[in-house]
Protein backbone atom coordinates (compact mmCIF):
# COMPACT_ATOMS: atom_id res chain seq x y z
CA UNK A 1 0.00 0.00 0.00
CA UNK A 2 1.41 3.57 -0.31
CA UNK A 3 0.95 6.53 1.26
CA UNK A 4 1.26 10.43 0.91
CA UNK A 5 2.73 13.11 3.52
CA UNK A 6 1.44 16.29 1.79
CA UNK A 7 2.40 19.70 3.75
CA UNK A 8 5.06 22.39 2.84
CA UNK A 9 7.89 21.54 4.90
CA UNK A 10 9.00 24.83 4.97
CA UNK A 11 11.52 23.82 6.70
CA UNK A 12 11.16 20.16 7.48
CA UNK A 13 11.33 19.91 11.68
CA UNK A 14 11.77 16.86 13.63
CA UNK A 15 8.16 16.04 14.14
CA UNK A 16 7.35 16.02 10.40
CA UNK A 17 10.76 13.46 9.97
CA UNK A 18 9.04 11.56 13.08
CA UNK A 19 5.81 10.96 10.96
CA UNK A 20 7.73 9.87 7.82
CA UNK A 21 9.76 7.22 9.33
CA UNK A 22 6.95 6.29 11.40
CA UNK A 23 4.39 5.86 8.54
CA UNK A 24 7.35 4.18 6.31
CA UNK A 25 7.05 1.09 8.84
CA UNK A 26 2.97 1.00 8.05
CA UNK A 27 3.38 1.31 4.14
CA UNK A 28 5.30 0.18 1.26
CA UNK A 29 6.14 3.62 -0.08
CA UNK A 30 5.76 6.68 1.15
CA UNK A 31 6.02 9.47 -0.67
CA UNK A 32 6.59 13.04 1.10
CA UNK A 33 4.55 15.62 -0.80
CA UNK A 34 5.95 19.17 -0.83
CA UNK A 35 2.79 21.24 -2.07
CA UNK A 36 2.64 24.36 -3.54
CA UNK A 37 3.21 26.41 -6.59
CA UNK A 38 7.13 26.18 -7.65
CA UNK A 39 7.11 29.94 -9.60
CA UNK A 40 6.00 31.86 -6.20
CA UNK A 41 8.54 32.51 -3.44
CA UNK A 42 6.19 32.37 -0.37
CA UNK A 43 7.89 31.00 1.97
CA UNK A 44 11.53 31.14 3.10
CA UNK A 45 13.29 28.02 1.14
CA UNK A 46 12.06 27.24 -2.43
CA UNK A 47 10.39 24.35 -3.76
CA UNK A 48 13.33 22.72 -4.98
CA UNK A 49 14.94 23.67 -1.62
CA UNK A 50 12.64 21.73 0.61
CA UNK A 51 12.46 18.50 -1.75
CA UNK A 52 16.24 18.44 -1.44
CA UNK A 53 16.60 19.12 1.88
CA UNK A 54 14.31 16.47 2.51
CA UNK A 55 16.00 14.01 0.45
CA UNK A 56 18.82 14.53 2.30
CA UNK A 57 17.15 13.82 6.24
CA UNK A 58 14.96 10.77 4.48
CA UNK A 59 18.25 9.04 2.65
CA UNK A 60 18.60 6.22 4.94
CA UNK A 61 14.76 5.64 4.80
CA UNK A 62 14.72 3.36 1.40
CA UNK A 63 10.80 3.73 0.85
CA UNK A 64 10.49 7.09 1.21
CA UNK A 65 10.30 9.32 -1.98
CA UNK A 66 9.81 12.89 -2.20
CA UNK A 67 7.88 15.07 -4.90
CA UNK A 68 5.81 17.93 -5.35
CA UNK A 69 2.78 19.00 -6.26
CA UNK A 70 0.62 22.40 -6.92
CA UNK A 71 -3.01 20.87 -7.75
CA UNK A 72 -5.42 18.86 -6.02
CA UNK A 73 -3.67 16.24 -3.72
CA UNK A 74 -6.37 13.81 -4.97
CA UNK A 75 -5.75 14.63 -8.51
CA UNK A 76 -2.10 13.37 -7.58
CA UNK A 77 -2.95 10.24 -5.37
CA UNK A 78 -5.12 9.13 -8.23
CA UNK A 79 -2.73 9.74 -10.93
CA UNK A 80 0.14 7.76 -8.71
CA UNK A 81 -1.85 4.87 -7.41
CA UNK A 82 -1.59 5.98 -3.93
CA UNK A 83 -3.68 4.03 -1.17
CA UNK A 84 -3.77 6.61 1.66
CA UNK A 85 -2.88 10.06 2.99
CA UNK A 86 -0.72 10.22 6.70
CA UNK A 87 -0.82 13.50 8.76
CA UNK A 88 0.30 13.77 11.84
CA UNK A 89 -1.68 15.89 14.93
CA UNK A 90 -0.47 17.64 17.46
CA UNK A 91 -3.08 19.24 19.01
CA UNK A 92 -6.96 19.18 18.86
CA UNK A 93 -6.71 22.44 16.40
CA UNK A 94 -4.47 20.15 14.19
CA UNK A 95 -7.39 17.75 14.25
CA UNK A 96 -10.14 20.19 13.60
CA UNK A 97 -8.34 21.81 10.68
CA UNK A 98 -7.57 18.29 9.33
CA UNK A 99 -10.76 16.74 9.48
CA UNK A 100 -12.75 19.11 6.83
CA UNK A 101 -10.23 18.08 4.21
CA UNK A 102 -9.72 14.62 4.94
CA UNK A 103 -13.82 13.78 4.39
CA UNK A 104 -13.51 16.27 0.92
CA UNK A 105 -10.71 14.02 -0.09
CA UNK A 106 -12.24 11.18 0.81
CA UNK A 107 -15.74 12.48 -0.94
CA UNK A 108 -13.90 13.08 -4.20
CA UNK A 109 -11.81 10.26 -4.62
CA UNK A 110 -12.52 7.48 -2.12
CA UNK A 111 -8.90 7.88 -0.25
CA UNK A 112 -8.62 7.41 3.59
CA UNK A 113 -6.80 9.58 5.42
CA UNK A 114 -4.73 8.30 8.35
CA UNK A 115 -3.83 10.23 11.55
CA UNK A 116 -0.95 10.15 13.48
CA UNK A 117 -0.05 11.42 16.80
CA UNK A 118 2.95 13.61 16.56
CA UNK A 119 5.40 12.19 19.64
CA UNK A 120 5.20 14.26 22.71
CA UNK A 121 8.80 15.18 22.30
CA UNK A 122 7.65 17.54 18.95
CA UNK A 123 4.09 18.29 20.10
CA UNK A 124 5.33 22.06 20.10
CA UNK A 125 7.60 22.28 17.12
CA UNK A 126 6.01 23.94 14.50
CA UNK A 127 7.69 25.53 11.24
CA UNK A 128 6.72 28.95 11.67
CA UNK A 129 7.84 28.57 15.28
CA UNK A 130 11.51 27.43 14.28
CA UNK A 131 11.68 29.57 11.96
CA UNK A 132 11.01 32.57 13.89
CA UNK A 133 13.06 31.60 16.79
CA UNK A 134 16.25 30.94 14.17
CA UNK A 135 15.17 34.47 12.47
CA UNK A 136 16.30 36.15 15.69
CA UNK A 137 19.05 34.32 16.32
CA UNK A 138 17.98 31.87 18.50
CA UNK A 139 19.13 27.91 18.64
CA UNK A 140 16.99 25.64 16.94
CA UNK A 141 18.99 22.31 17.35
CA UNK A 142 17.13 19.40 18.11
CA UNK A 143 14.07 21.15 16.48
CA UNK A 144 14.50 20.91 12.90
CA UNK A 145 17.41 18.21 11.58
CA UNK A 146 21.18 19.21 11.77
CA UNK A 147 21.18 19.80 7.88
CA UNK A 148 18.43 22.29 8.07
CA UNK A 149 19.45 23.89 10.83
CA UNK A 150 22.50 24.81 9.25
CA UNK A 151 20.07 25.78 5.90
CA UNK A 152 18.04 27.93 8.16
CA UNK A 153 20.48 29.63 9.91
CA UNK A 154 22.61 30.17 6.57
CA UNK A 155 19.12 31.23 4.91
CA UNK A 156 18.64 34.14 7.65
CA UNK A 157 22.45 35.16 7.21
CA UNK A 158 22.17 35.66 3.59
CA UNK A 159 19.09 38.00 4.27
CA UNK A 160 21.00 40.72 6.84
Amino acid sequence: MKAVCPGSFDPVTMGHLDIFTRAAEHFDEVVVLVTGNPNKRSGLFAIEERIELIREVVAHIPNIKVDWWAGLLVDYTTAHGINALVKGLRTALDYEYELPMAQMNRRLSGIDTFFLLTDEKYGYISSSLCKEVAKYGGDVSGLLPDPVVHAVVEKYRAQD
